[in-house]
């Protein structure tokens, strides 16, 4: 199992967050949540403590900094978030955080997904697996979907309208065959807001995790 969650500041914008570090061989999933949510959200918390269940580390914070929750020109802007999720990813693998290189995934809700999808283009050889969640991948822009390396798993509701198809159209531009999936929940809505939901959920998220940046992926 991985340990339970510190409360940390994450430097250089100071964004308060929860940190629980990996089991031995494990790596470190970073939620990167959307407009609707915070590191306080029910939903995150539970799915989280399902990955640290399998020793995965994680990282809960805030990519909109205090007084900006409110502001959806920021909260929807992709390549600000992007890039405050690449400096935490920095961090994170730093000496200062959990104590040294390790692989990192992405665990991206609603617009946080689209901040997931263009950082892990720019980090192939740190961000190893991204799963969204109830997103718009479109989002991201064609150019960081057409750059993704990282193996990806798109989780979309049944009861959704428009974003399964959004989701299959850009598993196709993913230029990752074979590493690409877009999973459908049945009777699930677009933000999986049944509580039933989240046990199914937690549980595809954990597989992927586990088989990317878990010990699972060391075995033949």
């Amino acid at each position: 199992m991985g340990t339970e969650p510190r409360e940390i500041v994450i430097p250089p914008l100071g964004q308060h967050g929860a940190l629980a570090a990996p089991g031995p061989g494990n790596g470190v999933v970073a939620f990167a949540h959307g407009s609707d949510s915070s590191r306080l959200s029910p939903r995150n918390i539970q799915v989280a403590a399902a990955l640290r269940q399998s020793g995965l580390g994680t990282l809960l914070f805030d990519l909109p900094l205090p007084g900006e929750a409110g502001d959806r020109g920021k909260v929807f802007d992709t390549g600000l978030l992007a890039g405050r999720l690449l400096e935490m990813t920095d961090w994170l693998v730093s000496p200062e955080s959990v104590g040294g290189t390790v692989p990192v995934g992405y665990c991206g809700a609603s617009t946080g997904a689209g901040a997931a999808l263009v950082a892990a283009a720019a980090r192939p050889d740190t961000v190893h697996a991204v799963v969204s969640r109830g997103a718009r991948p479109d989002v991201a822009g064609p150019e960081a979907v057409a750059h993704m390396g990282a193996p990806t798993l798109l989780i979309v509701g049944s009861f959704d309208t428009e974003v399964p198809a959004l989701n299959c159209a850009a598993a196709a531009q993913i230029p990752n065959e074979g590493e690409v999936k877009v999973q459908v929940v049945q009777g699930a809505s677009h933000l999986f807001e049944e509580p039933w939901m989240l046990e199914p959920v937690a549980a595809l998220t954990g597989d992927w995790f586990a088989a990317h940046i878990g010990q699972e992926r060391s075995r033949p």
